[in-house]
């Protein structure tokens, strides 16, 4: 099985510029628990922000979601694949990496996203 059978099209990004109120507020209109964080150039990374970044900005350390951008928040560049690769070797990079989410980029640019639940629920639609 490779990343493109799996992988999430239909991604949710937002401005690294945008507060963190309206990451949130994104996050929760869409019932999802990471936005991928724009690229600013060309050149530049994708980035990632997850429950998990707003949790150690905000509650960790105080921040405040009306002042704080989304680029205070986001981890950038994130860890990303191919989408011809087999998942064998997503979920080792996963695990090595303890990450639960890689960005699916070809020469860049944004084809999606694989997850460890996508991986999970691959694995269980082959149980009985």
């Amino acid at each position: 099985m490779l990343v493109k059978d799996l992988m999430v099209r239909d991604v949710v990004c937002i401005s690294p510029f945008a507060k963190l109120r309206d990451a949130l507020s994104l996050m929760k209109r869409h019932n999802i628990k990471s936005l991928v964080v724009e690229k600013q150039t060309p050149h530049d990374a994708y980035g990632l922000i997850t429950y998990t970044n707003v949790l150690k900005t905000v509650i960790g350390e105080d921040g405040d979601i009306d002042l704080l951008n989304v680029y205070d928040a986001c981890a950038k560049p994130v860890v990303s694949v191919g989408e011809s690769l087999g998942i064998k070797h997503v979920a080792n990079l996963m695990v090595q990496n303890r990450v639960k989410r890689l960005l699916v980029l070809q020469d860049n640019e944004l084809l999606g996203m694989v997850t460890m639940d996508d991986i999970m629920d691959a694995l269980l639609a082959k149980i009985e």
